[in-house]
């Protein structure tokens, strides 16, 4: 399959070689064109604008950081919207706004292409090893088209629905869970710790009898040694992120006070000077808190 490919940091990157793994052919475009000529030696070809990215692709898609640079990539100077042709799909993998994903639908449809919302589950590392879980919807045709390149990026598809924006409100909705645990997890550790009960000992029996996931053993590591490093997710992704569940909560009417609750976690995260760390930092909040 010809796919243009764009935003290659720490995920996008991964993404994009497991594609050109798999045999599929890759034309990338990034800010900085360093990382897009990286993968040369993978076999990727480098775009000179988001428009030559799109010009002959079958499948476009876009891995970037939040919705201002997603309008930028498709609809700012040599915009990949312009040039993707006529019945070619656009999977967007970015995490972004309800609102944006509903506006890439309607831009894509007068345009005579498609668009999936197609976002993923995952740290970096999970990218690396091609074991994200995506998350599509829209119309189904095109969703199959895309298959050869989910699979070769991931370990299951999840197809929600025809609509696109609905996979956007599963992946904040998800991120949110993440979030709600972090707090969860910093406070308890913060009591265990506070009892004088070894942060090493606590998470081992955690996630040795209730909670066994992955993402608590993860995150529990983290946190029990108040070190949030290697950085998976910057911390300002996971704000915008509760940013964007935020406004959908508010659309819909939905009251999500954890919600609003983590969002002054993320505020009081970045008031101590913690930009630049893994989002799983908020729960390290718990500790000071605590007098620890």
């Amino acid at each position: 399959m010809k796919i243009g490919f764009i935003g290659l940091g720490n995920m996008g990157s991964a993404m994009a070689k497991n594609l050109l793994n798999a045999k599929h052919s890759l034309r990338v475009y990034n800010r900085t064109p360093a990382r897009a000529e990286k993968l040369t030696q993978d076999g990727a070809s480098v775009a000179t604008s988001p428009a030559d990215a799109a010009k002959e692709a079958e499948l476009l898609i876009t891995m970037l950081a939040d919705d201002a640079a997603v309008e930028e990539v498709l609809f700012g100077e040599a915009g990949a919207a312009h040039a993707l042709p006529e019945g070619a799909v656009h999977a967007s993998m970015s995490t972004i706004s309800v609102e944006l994903s509903r506006r890439l639908t309607q831009a894509h449809r007068e345009r005579g292409q498609h668009y999936v919302a197609a976002t993923v589950f995952g740290r970096p590392d999970m990218a690396t090893q091609a074991k994200l879980f995506v998350v599509a919807a829209g119309d189904s045709a095109p969703i199959e088209r895309c298959r050869p390149a989910f699979d070769a990026i991931g370990q299951k598809t999840f197809v929600v629905d025809r609509e696109p924006h609905k996979a956007n409100v599963v992946k904040l909705a998800g991120n949110f869970l993440i979030t709600g645990m972090l707090e969860g997890m910093g406070e308890s550790f913060a009591l265990a710790a506070k009892f004088g009960i070894d942060r090493e000992a606590f998470l081992e029996i955690l996630t040795g009898s209730l909670f066994g996931a992955p993402a608590y053993k993860t995150y529990g590591s983290m946190i029990a040694k108040d070190r949030f490093e290697p950085v998976g997710f910057k911390l300002p992704l996971g704000f915008k992120d509760n940013r964007l569940l935020l406004r959908a909560a508010e659309e819909a009417n939905v009251p999500m006070p954890l919600a609003s609750l983590v969002h002054d976690r993320f505020v009081a995260a970045l008031a101590h000077g913690l930009k630049d760390a893994d989002w799983s930092a908020i729960a390290g909040l718990a500790y000071r808190n605590a007098g620890l």
